[in-house]
């Protein structure tokens, strides 16, 4: 299949993500690509890791964070080690997976993109969808089939570890005690309400508080400007395929349309059921039918069990060898045009099964493939007059000084944008190109037009300031308000925090808990029995309330916290309940080991990495690793 598809496919240009098929690797990332070049990242045991590939992974990283692209040099940096080490132990896996002989088959790699879902049609693997799924990403077939192949390797490395993991009865015990345990606790509840009259914001507090918190308030820089771009998305409409050309392009492209032999089958299904001997004999009965010249159609929608198909007469439509594995396939594609055969025993039941149709291979016909090449050709065309757009934009630029004279020069219309931010925004997102261009310090002048940048593969623009607004702090009668929330805010903590303590110091002296809440406007609920997986118990109470020492029959065991509702809770343990693991339902606990077992198995293989990573010989290129930004 492999093969076919590369035949089928080769051509179709390439990017997107390994996330299509959902096979990702948890620890060390998805499959990463080496690209050829002169220069390195690092060096793992004499294994490159290229420039190109080390800041392919950092562009990436500021396109989904665009708040690295203000930050610090040092935080810049910090990412740049992070990414490069990831890269490391990418490549420690990938070495050690060769030196090991770990190997992944075609067949492998076949059936995880037949099981993707996104590329499978009414519950089967589709190739048009795949195909079609494939060019909306933009991905090459080859580099997209090697990507799960360095995927899966790794992916069998990890299962081999996981699965290899243990946790002993007596650990899993202690475990399952600790994790039923219950506790009786009384808790009070200290709300911001309860001391919202002891708070007195002065003007004078207002104030310092705004002249002691000067990064607050902060309005960001921004700019207005004007732009012109081109798109080719813009061009491709505007161009016209004549039925002469479209044939001459798919004559020339047929070969990558080829298809597989192709039958087209019927099926009545009846399942299993409770009595599989009764089900055959069903089946038989229904064959004969079929055999004595009633229509298939018909018995199909009225008996076949297969909810897919009955509603369409069995319908199977048009299926490849490869998409009907085991007797099922086996039996259409040994059969004859118009023959009937039956019953056929699956796992889901008996089959009958009438082939209607032998496809032959060959090339899919024109009118299957018509919208795609038409797309392909005005594809080919706008690329031509996008780069012929952008020379002359290029030319023209060389000594302009007003962008709507360069628009006119070139042939296309002035857009504004106004309060463009070092955070981006409409109409170009968070793109650290734009940003880069339109805030350099001779185009932010408004005395220049910036050079040509490309937003994306098909989007290039340039830019021309109007207004600059350098970043400003708003003036304190602009957020009073805001000012006046926060202090409430940070008073109403204070107080809370305080009369906690103050009934934590009562409770300490011997004073009765529901006293103690009474002293400080609180009231004490009556006690309750509350467990660590209860959920209508305040999370970060059932966290305190848990870790906090067990009591003696003396002395309860008290602490105070705050609750999630933006108060303060003072609780009191008064007993514990040790857990009773044996009335968890089996199948319960058998989850819970194999989930404990799977976390070990987890640490098992982060120590399994951090010792290959100690044992290779690892080379960083400190001078590329120093640079903040993209080289």
């Amino acid at each position: 299949m492999l093969q076919n598809l590369r035949e089928k496919f080769t051509g179709w240009v390439a990017i997107t993500i390994l996330a299509v098929i959902g096979v990702t690797f948890v620890f060390v990332g998805g499959a990463n690509f080496t690209f050829v070049g002169n220069n390195y990242a690092a060096k793992v045991d004499d294994a490159e890791i290229g420039l190109n590939q080390f800041e392919a992974a950092y562009r990436d990283q500021l396109l989904q964070n665009p708040q690295l692209s203000q930050a610090s040099d040092d935080v810049r940096l910090r990412v740049r080690s992070a990414i490069l080490e990831q890269l490391i132990e990418q490549r420690v896996i990938d070495n050690y997976l060769d030196e090991a002989g770990y190997q992944v088959s075609d067949e492998q790699v076949t059936a995880i993109i037949q099981r993707t879902p996104e590329f499978q049609l009414d519950g089967r693997f589709n190739l048009e969808t795949y195909r079609n799924l494939l060019a909306q990403n933009g991905y090459e077939p080859s580099t997209f089939e090697a990507a799960q192949r360095v995927t899966l390797r790794r992916e069998q490395l990890h299962r081999a570890l996981r699965g290899s993991a243990l946790l002993t009865p007596a650990a899993y015990r202690r475990y399952l005690n600790l994790a039923t345990e219950q506790r009786i606790v009384t808790l009070a509840t200290i709300d911001p309400e309860a001391v919202a009259s002891e708070i007195e914001i002065t003007d004078d507090m207002v104030t310092a508080f705004y002249d002691d918190n000067p990064t607050l308030y902060q309005l960001p820089e921004s700019v207005d400007m004007e732009y012109i771009e081109i798109q080719r998305s813009d061009i491709a409409q505007g161009i016209d395929v004549s039925e002469e050309e479209l044939v001459d392009y798919y004559d020339i492209n047929k070969d990558r349309y080829l298809q597989d032999e192709q039958r087209q089958a019927r099926h009545i299904l009846i399942l299993f059921g409770d009595d599989e001997d009764a089900a055959e004999e069903k089946a038989i009965a229904l064959l004969a039918r079929v055999q004595a010249g009633e229509p298939f159609e018909d018995l199909a929608k009225t008996y076949s069990e297969d909810g897919g198909t009955a509603s369409r007469g069995g319908d199977l439509g048009a299926l490849t060898r490869t998409s009907l594995p085991g007797d099922f396939g086996g039996t259409i594609f040994s059969m004859e045009e118009g023959s009937i055969e039956g019953p056929v025993k699956t796992e889901f039941g008996f089959h009958i099964i009438r082939l209607d149709r032998i496809i032959e291979p060959g090339a899919l016909p024109l009118d299957q493939v018509r919208s795609e090449l038409t797309v392909e050709l005005q594809d080919q065309k706008a690329e031509s007059r996008f780069r012929e757009l952008e020379s002359r934009l290029s030319a023209a630029l060389f000594d302009a000084t007003d962008i709507r004279a360069l628009a006119v020069d070139v042939g296309v219309e002035v857009k504004t944008v106004a309060g463009f931010t070092r955070q981006g925004g409409a109409p170009f997102a968070d793109s650290p190109a734009v940003v880069d261009a339109v805030f350099d310090a001779s185009v932010i002048s408004g005395g220049v037009i910036s050079d040509i940048v490309e937003v994306d593969m098909n989007r290039s623009a340039v830019f021309a300031v109007t207004r600059h607004e350098p970043a400003t702090r708003q003036p304190l009668d602009d957020v009073r308000d805001q000012v006046v929330e926060s202090l409430r805010a940070q008073e109403a903590e204070e107080l809370m925090a305080a009369k906690a303590d103050e009934m934590l110091a009562a409770l300490a002296d011997g004073t009765d808990f529901a006293d103690a809440a009474a002293a400080i406007g609180a009231t004490a609920a009556e006690p309750v029995l509350i467990s660590r997986s209860g959920e209508d118990v305040d999370q970060f109470v059932m966290v305190s309330v848990f870790t906090a020492v067990k009591p003696t029959q003396e002395n309860p065991t008290t602490g105070g916290t705050r609750n999630s509702a933006g108060g303060y809770t003072v609780f009191s343990v008064d007993a514990v309940i040790p857990g009773r693991p044996e009335l968890l339902p089996q199948e319960t606990r058998d989850a819970g080991k194999a989930q404990l077992t799977d976390q070990a198995g987890v640490g098992d293989f982060v120590a399994f990495l951090k010792a290959l990573r100690e044992n290779a010989e690892v080379i960083i290129n400190k001078d590329v690793l120093a640079q903040p930004d993209l080289l």
